[in-house]
């Protein structure tokens, strides 16, 4: 390399990192968005208005959030990817939709690889949810019947074909070599009504405010949770590793907060600092335990990475072991 191109290729690198630095520095200089791939007034949404003042706070900017359901919260997704990836749009999302929708959906072109996850923020408890006179009052008791119910499988409904709660309960069948029927869902809202109604025998779902109202009025019944133990927020509630048919047993679902991942660096360290001060924050965590939601324990950013690695990893692995095809 001649003297004049040294020259050139340093003052390029310099110019590079000057620019660099400058997008750190003044990052953010307008509001944030922060995309929810769902309507609004459903748990994602609630669970993004948590954080919008705190975290606004914290960055010294104002986030807005902002609502685009459809394909299972892809829309939202591609929305986020074909945006400049300067860390002025987030997305909040979880394994159904950065992980499992392009496993399960032919129509979705993007890769988990896509996104980079900044810091998880959320934890919620996933449960078998019932309808009220079904003969079963624990997961054992459900793949008993399920055992007995020969040419009329036990019906059970999800929020979708690939969903996260679909995948979990065809490994359920899997491994205890029951048969089940599968009743496609839109969202939480219409199954639960109809698991209220008696329509739907059973699900696995999120546990929800709602949902528990609809428990006090002896309108269904929760018979188990996922988690390895039980959760404190529902600890009346049995893990369903305290049975004999699902030992090893430890789902949860979780949100968290992701941008491009060719989001410059510098921007991707001032928003996680942001979001781990916001975690800490006493009314952030009662409001998402009031939300039966648990604060995300705190991650570096290489911890975060591992972590979403990890979680990619084991929904794939389901995924190939039930031959989910995108359809």
């Amino acid at each position: 390399m001649t003297p004049f191109f040294q020259r050139s290729h340093a003052l390029f690198a310099g110019l590079m990192l000057a620019g660099t630095l400058a997008v750190a520095q003044t990052y953010p200089s307008k509001p944030v968005n922060l995309m929810v791939p769902y309507p609004a007034g459903g748990p994602s949404d609630a669970t993004a208005r948590i954080f919008t003042v705190p975290l606004g706070k914290e960055l010294g900017q104002q986030v807005v959030v902002e609502n685009l359901g459809g394909v299972s919260g892809a829309m939202g997704a591609q929305k986020v990817l074909a945006a400049p990836p300067d860390g002025y749009y987030i997305f909040q999302g979880s394994p159904n939709e950065v992980i499992l929708s392009p496993l399960a959906n032919a129509a979705v072109k993007l890769k988990t690889e896509d996104f980079r996850l900044v810091h998880p923020v959320a934890d919620a408890v996933m449960v078998f949810v019932a309808r009220k006179d079904l003969p079963a009052n624990n997961v054992d008791e459900l793949i008993a019947l399920a055992r007995k119910s020969g040419d009329k499988p036990l019906s059970y409904g999800s929020v979708g074909v690939g969903s996260l709660y679909h995948l979990i309960v065809e490994k359920v069948q899997q491994d205890t070599g029951t048969k089940l029927m599968h009743a496609p869902y839109k969202g939480n809202a219409p199954l639960l009504q109809d698991i209220g109604g008696g329509q739907v025998d059973f699900a696995v779902l999120v546990y929800s405010a709602a949902m528990g109202a609809l428990a006090e009025q002896g309108r269904l019944k929760v018979i188990g949770q996922l988690g390895a133990q039980r959760s404190d927020l529902l600890k009346n509630v049995p893990a369903v590793g305290e049975g004999k048919e699902l030992k090893g047993y430890d789902y949860k679902t979780w949100s968290g907060f992701m941008v491009p991942r060719n989001t410059p660096d510098e921007v991707v360290q001032r928003l996680h600092k942001a979001i781990g001060q916001t975690l800490k924050d006493p009314t952030v965590r009662t409001q998402l335990a009031a939300q039966t939601q648990v604060a995300s324990a705190p991650m570096s950013l290489a911890e975060s990475a591992k972590f979403f690695e990890t979680e990619t990893a084991r929904y794939r692995d389901i995924a190939k072991s039930i031959h989910l095809q995108p359809q």
